[in-house]
């Protein structure tokens, strides 16, 4: 689940191209602490059906299953890629995936755990579709979303004003990530509140000492750039990379002992309807 992070896991519905698992998971251990995070506060005693919006390519999907051992879970995802990859994860009669389209989804039945993990900074308008998704819940239902909280981060800051320099602006200013793309805390705390659920609300900054090679430029690669460079023929994105490079360097510079430190922000919402 995720980097689109930008996280985080993937689901991506409205970016353009697909999802490269292999990319995405070199940061799976650092990508997985937060959907862990939020299941901890996931007091679900016995569920029989959970759902995972955007479960990319199926780990940390099928770690719900352990969790909850009578319970039958379904990860939706758009990415074909991702769906691939997330086959071998499946566990008959229990642990299924299935493609689908966030914005588009709708329960045919009750759903007892529904988690969204690191998905709605991908949905314009993601707000409306959380109420839907809080107002389907049935008695003793519980919702749970992390979504990354970064976009006034330099990660973000940086991109955005190159997509929209004068070099790149005819062609990129439309894919410059937001710094409104998400909401605060307190606006999600809103959203599930009028819903009729109690809420849990928070946020983290985790903070991430990578190593290698332009390490940050690594972590966005798969997440917030990955829709940018879509736009680009290969000259063009190699150029725009290395542009995006140096000023990540300058930003999140190498420390003494040889790594990098990401400080990464992270919403949490989850609620529950009152039996």
């Amino acid at each position: 689940m995720a980097p689109p992070d930008d996280a985080t896991r993937p689901a991506a519905q409205s970016s353009p191209g697909d999802w490269q698992p292999d990319t995405y998971l070199r940061f799976a251990g650092e990508r997985a602490r937060p959907f862990t995070d939020l299941l901890a506060r996931v007091s679900a005693e016995s569920p029989c059906r959970i759902v995972d919006l955007g479960c990319g390519e199926g780990s940390l999907t099928a770690s719900l299953a352990r969790r909850w051992p009578g319970a039958a879970v379904t990860g939706v995802d758009s990415s074909p890629d991702m769906l691939a990859a997330a086959a071998s994860s499946a566990v008959p009669g229990r642990v299924t995936f299935e493609a689908g389209d966030v914005r588009e989804w709708t329960p045919d039945g009750p759903v007892d755990v529904l988690v969204s993990n690191a998905v709605l900074h991908w949905v314009p308008g993601h707000p409306q579709l959380l109420a839907r998704w809080a107002a389907s819940l049935p008695p003793g239902g519980w919702l749970a979303v992390q979504v990354p909280g970064n976009f006034r981060a330099p990660t973000h800051a940086l991109l955005a004003d190159l997509c929209r320099s004068p070099e790149w602006a005819d062609r990129l200013a439309q894919a410059a990530p937001r710094p409104d793309t998400v909401l605060e805390p307190a606006g999600y705390a809103d959203v599930l509140a009028a819903a009729g659920l109690s809420v849990d609300v928070w946020e983290t900054t985790y903070l991430h000492f990578l190593t290698g090679s332009d390490p940050v430029l690594t972590w966005v690669r798969s997440t917030v750039l990955r829709p940018v460079l879509a736009r680009l023929d290969d000259a063009a994105a190699a150029r725009f990379t290395a542009a995006y490079a140096a000023a990540l360097r300058a930003a999140y510079p190498a420390r003494p002992d040889g790594t990098t430190l990401l400080p990464f922000r992270r919403v949490f919402a989850v609620g529950s309807r009152p039996t």
